[in-house]
């Protein structure tokens, strides 16, 4: 069922009864094909400036979701709107930002900063000094010449974090993007992210398996169930605030938010499992 919405507020990004589907080979090679459902009448509004984590098991169409709503593929049925204006394709007004860092390895970071500025036409002067206010806000001052073998994993998220940034999309997409950090880095990339955002006023759509990393940054909490994908329920995370104590994560509000959302995915983990048994039989 669509959410409800306050009439004289208009969402930032609109998911009406949205459904993808794939076609799928048999497994023998043979020329019989079967219809795969990922996901299935999606509906979700996300206001301007809001911080959305999606959670769901594994195969349950999150990033599939994040595809549609950067235009790198069109729904099969329903449509995704934009203020207010249909998603055909992908945009400068979207920034995307995966859990591989897909910097370009011959550029520096200020050259990978860069490089979707000179795409949209900003001239170099203007391009460098763009450049170095991201990779400050970002936390890469005095980085600006080294390349991405030379930097660390936390580093390179951070520079394309920064890129993604740069040419002032109005919406920031991130799929996984601290997955393959360790936990100390992750913990220490989220709290730039919460600031990055505070900062920025951007809208903000993040996918995660963790529990904790959803938590800790949404604003709201959208529970996905097993395949195909549907919205089981969206959880409204509000702390007194994120940054007041060193110590959220621990507070009993945190383990309160975490037990509900456990909880709506604890019987989708396990249908996912069962499903991908019975698939493996066959």
């Amino acid at each position: 069922m669509p959410e409800s919405t306050t009439p004289s507020v208009i969402p930032k990004i609109v998911f009406e009864g949205v459904s993808k589907e794939f076609t799928v080979k048999d497994r023998a090679g043979h020329r019989q094909s079967t219809r795969f459902t990922a996901l299935d009448d999606i509906h979700l509004n996300i206001a301007a400036g809001q911080f959305v984590v999606l959670v769901g098991p594994s195969g349950c169409g999150k990033s599939t979701l994040l595809d549609l709503l950067g235009g790198l593929a069109r729904p099969t049925s329903g449509r995704i709107l934009l203020d207010g204006e249909p998603i055909d394709g992908p945009g400068l007004d979207r920034g995307i930002v995966f859990q591989q860092y897909a910097l370009l390895p011959w550029r520096t970071a200020q050259g990978n900063v860069e490089f979707g500025l000179e795409a949209t036409g900003v001239p170099r002067r203007q391009r460098s000094a763009k450049a170095k206010e991201f990779l400050d806000l970002v936390g890469l001052t005095g980085f600006e010449d080294r390349h991405p073998h030379e930097l660390s994993g936390g580093m390179r998220q951070r520079g394309a974090i920064a890129r993604s940034l740069a040419y002032d999309p109005d919406v920031l997409l991130m799929d996984e993007p601290f997955a393959a950090l360790d936990a100390q880095t992750r913990e220490s990339l989220q709290d730039e992210l919460l600031r990055i955002w505070q900062r920025t006023g951007k809208t903000v759509v993040f996918i995660t398996h963790g529990i904790d990393e959803a938590v800790y940054l949404g604003q709201r909490v959208a529970v996905m169930t097993s395949r195909p994908g549907r919205i089981k329920r969206i959880v409204p995370v509000a702390f007194d605030s994120r940054t007041a104590t060193d110590d959220l994560r621990s507070s009993p509000e945190f383990a309160r938010y975490r037990h509900e959302i456990w909880s709506l995915l604890h019987d989708e983990v396990a249908r996912a499992q069962q499903l991908e048994k019975e698939e493996a039989s066959v």
